[in-house]
């Protein structure tokens, strides 16, 4: 009977054959598209990896015309880009301005993230969506409303109006940052420090601002990389005497006058390494599985 029953229940030859064909055919068509995917990676990472490479070593040329390599190397290049766009005073303006930024996205949205994270309320999720805008929505089209805004208040070309641009998108980003690792902290820490008499403000700075060093050293790190790479709010907000490293290498390249083209790429280099070391620092801090919100368990009833 078992036997008769497996005969019965068998596919015939013609479905196995095109089973098998299928199979076949999406196997092969698996397999190309991952090797389409890989193909289209290391073009584009060579493609990058080529631009990079000809700005550092135009950078260190001493004359690069038609040829391989250059017929000779210096590095007086970045002594003159050094001396030429004042890169003194403009690294240090884009410390201040990145600073700034990092402490007030951090004083906001750390109390944003954990209002969020722990508090329900109407229109909880419309308050989210209104926080994520920035960063979903490009710069460009709410930077030329907020620049004309700043001007009418006399802040754009100061510090302080590139300062309030910058911190539009960085405190929702602190908030998007911060919302998981406050979700993962137990909420009976918090309670137990309210029965022991602990008020809001010291609870937070004594209980939940220590669990939050991972979170918070993220936010900051991330914050300050990107603040160092916006330029379009920026640059519309900027004045002269408040442009960061990325707004000052666009006037390099663009603005009027004559300039050796080693002494652009020099400065570019330096921008590179900036950016590229905040980014490994950032990196090594963060840990990517930390930045989803993890699903809530819930006990079972029995």
């Amino acid at each position: 009977m078992s036997a008769t029953g497996g005969v019965a229940g068998a596919a015939p030859p013609q479905q196995r054959r095109r089973d098998r064909r299928r199979d076949v055919a999406r196997s092969w068509f698996d397999h190309a598209w991952g090797a389409f995917l890989w193909g289209v990676m290391a073009l584009f990472l060579i493609n990058i990896g080529a631009i990079i490479a000809a700005v550092a070593t135009n950078s260190f040329a001493s004359r690069w015309l038609g040829t391989w390599l250059p017929e000779g190397w210096t590095t007086r290049w970045y002594f003159a880009a050094w001396k030429e766009f004042q890169l003194s005073s403009v690294l240090w303006v884009t410390v201040e301005i990145v600073g700034a930024v990092v402490a007030l996205a951090l004083i906001i949205g750390v109390p944003a993230a954990y209002t969020l994270a722990r508090r329900d309320f109407p229109g909880k999720r419309l308050v989210m969506l209104l926080f994520l805008l920035p960063l979903m929505v490009p710069p460009i089209t709410y930077g030329i409303p907020l620049a004309t805004v700043l001007y009418r208040l006399h802040l754009a070309g100061t510090m302080n109006g590139v300062i309030i641009a910058n911190l539009i998108p960085a405190a929702p980003f602190v908030i998007l940052v911060m919302t998981p690792f406050i979700e993962q902290i137990d909420r009976n820490l918090e309670l137990a420090a309210r029965v022991f008499g602990a008020g809001t403000l010291k609870m937070f700075w004594y209980v939940l601002v220590p669990l939050l060093a991972p979170g918070i050293l993220a936010a900051s790190l991330l914050v300050l990389v990107r603040t160092i790479a916006l330029f379009e709010l920026t640059f519309l907000t900027a004045g002269p005497d408040s442009q960061t490293l990325v707004v000052t290498l666009y006037y390099a390249v663009f603005a009027a006058g004559v300039r050796a083209p080693q002494s652009i790429d020099a400065m570019a280099v330096i921008y590179m390494v900036v950016t590229l070391v905040w980014l490994l620092i950032a990196m090594r801090f963060v840990d990517p599985t930390q930045l989803v919100s993890r699903v809530k368990e819930h006990p079972r009833r029995t």
